[in-house]
């Protein structure tokens, strides 16, 4: 008759359990960080922003309706959906007032798509604002030209493809 041996194995509670995974735990996460300060420097890095640095390159051979010199149009991305992009200082505030000034004698009142049985006058106070169409053409100054070129530029869609500002 075989006898077994009565081995007598201690069984862990997981009270017990979960006080040492959190020693050691707590031995790694500060051997690790002990250990890795040796490499890393003392002094924090600093923030960086980006910096415009002027490099002199050398434009590629373009084609007849292509430029010859390399240009940047500074823009910030609002948001990607929808689409915004914002272009701080796009024109000068010189440039913004001539148009404004353009604009002011032409200002009509916006007209109103009149759906059956209305009248114009029956919607007479519905619309309160006013708009009107300036052609580069009738621009004799060439601020509304030079804005257009630009706005092709920064949109890459030729000035033919574009509306009247």
């Amino acid at each position: 008759m075989k006898i077994k041996a009565k081995r007598s194995r201690r069984k862990l509670g997981l009270p017990a359990i979960a006080v040492l995974c959190s020693v050691f735990f707590l031995v790694g996460f500060y051997g690790s960080t002990l250990i890795s300060r040796d490499d890393a420097p003392d002094i924090r890095p600093k923030l960086r922003r980006l910096e415009v640095v002027d490099v002199d390159r050398d434009p590629m051979p373009h084609g007849v309706t292509g430029e010859a010199s390399i240009e940047s149009i500074p823009f910030q991305v609002l948001s990607w959906r929808p689409r915004a992009l914002y272009f701080p200082r796009f024109a000068t505030p010189e440039q913004c007032n001539s148009i404004i000034e353009m604009a002011k004698a032409n200002l009509e009142p916006s007209s109103l798509a009149l759906r059956q049985g209305e009248t114009a006058e029956t919607t007479k106070g519905t619309r309160t604002s006013s708009g009107t169409f300036i052609s580069a053409s009738e621009d004799e100054s060439g601020i509304l030209e030079f804005i257009e070129k630009k706005i092709a530029k920064a949109s890459l869609i030729p000035r033919s493809h574009g509306e009247v500002i």
